[in-house]
């Protein structure tokens, strides 16, 4: 099957750095695929390549097997992390005036129902909240019909309950079987939304997969949580350790020997806990715990 959008070596050089260097990526129809990766990974440049944005140093992007076009503008939507808008302007405005770019495009009342601003249509674009703004720039992204959806990092900032509500509209569109491209920090957002994703680091894909197989690849076992007090790990601890402030992770494929071991050291296991691997502890695993600029 050939892929609706795919990315074939990609390599962008600056004077003073190579921010991707060979990237590779196709993406299914239908599909929503997770770009992850650290501040300064490249990810942000790989996109705007695929958009269409930023010309590569080499390497292409195709979209349905052909090269980008100006037909590609009119078949995509694009949610930035911030739209500058013009002042004044009512949500049902903003609206109109960037259906006014495309040749094709959604009734705005679909538009807004389908963002859940129909209560907003009329006020000022300025006067909205954080999360009724983000719903506003995704309706833009929308407001063409696209078949393929890109989303960069568009519940940075939001509480958690428009953070829940924004996940729903992205299902909804998923449920139409719409192709989305998302960069999120967000871990938990990557795992519940996407069907596949890709971790970059350092300009190049590190991983590529379903969360599920990624976690059944890098880990075996689980981790167990003890409150930093309860437990200092000695230097020739079997185990893996991560240690926290405030706790002390083990990393283990026995549950049952380590809790043995740690009770033939006399360590409390008050306040323990069992976790399985998320895609954080994946995410650390693969690009690092170092603070990124």
């Amino acid at each position: 099957m050939t892929a609706l959008l795919e990315a074939q070596d990609l390599v962008k050089r600056y004077p003073k750095v190579t921010a991707v260097d060979g990237v590779s990526l196709a993406i299914e129809a239908g599909e929503c695929f997770g770009l992850l990766g650290p501040n300064g990974a490249g990810k942000t440049t790989t996109v705007e390549m695929m958009e269409g944005l930023t010309e590569p140093s080499s390497g292409a992007v195709r979209f349905r097997g052909a090269p980008l076009d100006r037909h590609f503008k009119q078949e995509v939507g694009i949610q930035f992390q911030s739209t500058t808008l013009q002042d004044f302007l009512s949500t049902r405005e903003c609206l109109e005036l960037f259906a006014s770019f495309y040749k094709r495009t959604l009734p705005i009342a679909d538009v807004m129902r389908m963002c859940s601003l129909e209560g907003f249509a009329e006020q000022d674009n300025r006067k909205l909240s954080g999360g009724q703004r983000q719903r506003l720039y995704l309706a833009l992204a929308l407001v063409n019909d696209p078949q393929l959806l890109f989303l960069d990092e568009p519940t940075t900032g939001l509480d958690p309950q428009a953070r829940q509500n924004f996940w729903d509209l992205i299902r909804s569109i998923k449920a139409r079987r719409k192709t989305i491209v998302l960069t999120t920090h967000y871990m938990e957002e990557a795992y519940a939304l996407c069907d596949r994703i890709a971790i970059m680091d350092r300009g190049r894909i590190i991983a590529q997969g379903t969360p599920e197989a990624l976690l059944l690849e890098h880990f075996e076992g689980v981790w167990l949580e003890l409150p930093r007090a309860a437990f200092s790990p000695p230097p020739d601890f079997p185990w893996k350790v991560h240690a926290t402030e405030e706790t002390v992770g083990i990393h283990t494929a026995n549950v049952n020997e380590t809790l043995r071991a740690l009770m033939a050291r006399q360590v409390s296991l008050d306040g323990l806990r069992v976790k399985s691997p998320t895609l954080d502890d994946l995410f650390l695993e693969l690009t690092g715990r170092e603070l990124r600029a």
